[in-house]
């Protein structure tokens, strides 16, 4: 494992600040990102970019997201630290790292089998423990439903219904939709058994959904 320096959190600090300047406000999701080392995400020769408010690639045609990017989903969900999180899109698990730091319980579904086995390599390293996954997120993991939490890594076509159904009663979804080129960051809450309601927020790009219920490219 590389060193986490006094340096590398002198820069996750600026980077802190450069996110509360862009209207992030949530001070535990702040302090989460000012916790997590972000650069033992990145290949050694790439970490120089780690701190930059910037998404990078990570292979498998996947990127790890922009820091904005990720206090704007976890800021949205608003966390409680009873909630039961069910994250779609493991990717370089920065992001459920994040989420680690505010809540216990995060299980992670990536849909990718090699960028899956590299990552839970190295959250296993971090000693992070989540409950993660290889398989369909789009579908979500109806076994280990229901979740107070769902947040998606992906840009959707629709809103799936799959994941609304495995969302408890007063349970929050946030999803990127729109087409593959530019997504509207969604939040819907499960009002009841049958009733929902969805706020629109910013508009973002993330690397496709790909599932049954996202961009089936099969």
């Amino acid at each position: 494992m590389h060193a986490d320096t006094y340096r590398h959190r002198g820069l996750r600090r600026s980077l802190v600040e450069e996110l509360r300047r862009k209207g992030i406000r949530d001070e535990r999701v702040l302090t989460a990102l000012a916790t997590v080392p972000r650069h033992l995400f990145f290949e050694p020769g790439f970490q120089q970019h780690a701190y930059q408010d910037k998404a990078f690639p990570i292979g498998q045609g996947q990127t790890i997201s922009q820091p904005y990017t990720v206090a704007y989903q976890t800021e949205l969900l608003q966390l409680r630290a009873t909630d039961q999180v069910l994250e779609i899109g493991t990717g370089s698990g920065y992001q459920c790292a994040v989420l680690l730091e505010l809540v216990p319980d995060v299980c992670s579904i990536e849909y990718n089998q090699v960028l899956f086995e590299s990552t839970r390599r190295r959250l296993a390293a971090f000693n992070l423990a989540p409950r993660l996954f290889c398989g369909d997120g789009s579908l979500g993991l109806p076994a280990h439903a229901p979740f107070d939490k769902i947040l998606v890594t992906a840009g959707s076509p629709t809103i799936p219904r799959t994941l609304l159904r495995q969302l408890r009663v007063g349970g929050a979804l946030v999803i990127p939709v729109g087409d593959e080129h530019t997504q509207r960051m969604m939040r819907v809450v499960r009002e009841s058994e049958e009733e929902f309601v969805r706020e629109e927020f910013e508009e973002f790009r993330f690397v496709p959904l790909l599932g049954q219920a996202g961009w089936n490219r099969n």
